[in-house]
């Protein structure tokens, strides 16, 4: 089957797994599983903060992130359409007691600060208190420009504000931008980074910052069920995918764009493309047709009004072939 759904849907190759049955293991929530603190280590020294935390999963990671920012009654603004905000089952609100406030996001996936001035709170007994800015890099595929990081930045610092990005798919970032992660990364107090995406690993995320907020995060780790033991084994697929995996997006990007031109070519409506993903508008009613034409010949999709198209490590460009093939197929009836 190829799968263009999601770029979750990646399987560990006989590389990675290699490397996860060869794992030293110890008992992670007694901080001795070597291979957990050899990632943590990485991540750290890659994003160029002090410290960092293995967690099973990105909703986990950015739940453990928000709470370790903002206290009961506080509140973090963030994009209406990010996934920390409408996808996670409105985890920090419901756990945490901590207040979204969502705003539109910008065309190229930013978070306007003269919006985000606009609805920090002021000092007073009737409302929620103002904690955190919460941005999402790449955001629908969109990377944020590094200025645009920097403004943010500076905007935090003069509000007395923290900087969190959910970097669920921030490698693309990375990548798409041709720097380094730390070049990503000095714009924030904390970051996460979601290895099961395009890194290809089966689980796990990791989450920075400075030693103190990784203290307060291990312990909402910790008490949100995530504290793992022989957890080494997981976290040797996140050291060979940071190794392995991360130029290699490249090859996403390369096929993503290669895509839009063909289905652009062939009749369909691209809307967009950015990363690794493609954005394809459907009439109504070949919604359901397309995706059933396609699923009967070994092709999966998650068709709708906007189709969004998910390149990845297990797609490659004679996989991709014969996606347009049969699009252009069900086009001509």
């Amino acid at each position: 089957m190829v799968d263009l759904r999601s770029d979750t849907v990646t399987r560990p190759g006989a590389a990675m797994l290699a490397a996860m049955m060869s794992a030293e293991t110890g008992d992670d929530v007694y901080g001795d599983d070597p291979t957990v603190n050899a990632l943590e280590a990485e991540a750290a020294r890659l994003s160029g903060k002090q410290a960092a935390l293995f967690l099973p999963t990105g909703t986990q990671a950015n739940l453990v992130a928000l709470l370790s920012h903002c206290e009961r009654g506080e509140e973090y603004i963030v994009g209406q359409l990010a996934h920390n905000y409408k996808y996670e089952a409105g985890g920090a609100a419901v756990l945490g007691s901590i207040q979204p406030q969502p705003i539109l996001a910008a065309a190229d996936g930013s978070l306007p600060l003269d919006v985000v001035a606009s609805v920090i709170k002021p000092d007073d007994a009737h409302f929620a208190r103002t904690k955190l800015l919460s941005l999402e890099n790449t955001h629908n595929g969109k990377v944020l420009p590094l200025a645009y990081l920097q403004q943010a930045w500076e905007f935090t610092r003069q509000h007395q504000l923290a900087l969190h990005i959910d970097g669920a798919r921030i490698f693309n970032a990375v990548v798409e931008l041709n720097v380094t992660l730390e070049e990503i990364a000095r714009y924030c107090d904390t970051l996460t980074i979601c290895l099961s995406k395009g890194l290809g690993t089966p689980v796990g995320s990791l989450l920075c910052g400075n030693a103190d907020y990784i203290k307060r995060a291990r312990r909402w780790r910790k008490m949100t069920g995530g504290g793992m033991r022989q957890a080494g084994i997981l976290a040797a697929a996140g050291l060979y995918a940071l190794e392995h995996n991360v130029a290699r997006l490249q090859q996403d990007h390369d096929n993503a764009r290669w895509l839009a031109g063909q289905l652009t070519a062939i009749g369909a409506d691209v809307r967009r493309q950015d990363t690794n993903m493609v954005f394809v508008r459907l009439a109504a009613e070949q919604v359901q047709p397309l995706q059933s034409y396609l699923q009967e010949r070994g092709i999966i999709i998650s068709a709708g009004p906007v189709t969004r198209l998910v390149t990845h490590l297990d797609v490659d460009r004679h996989a991709l072939e014969q996606l347009v093939a049969h699009w252009k197929a069900f086009l001509a009836g």
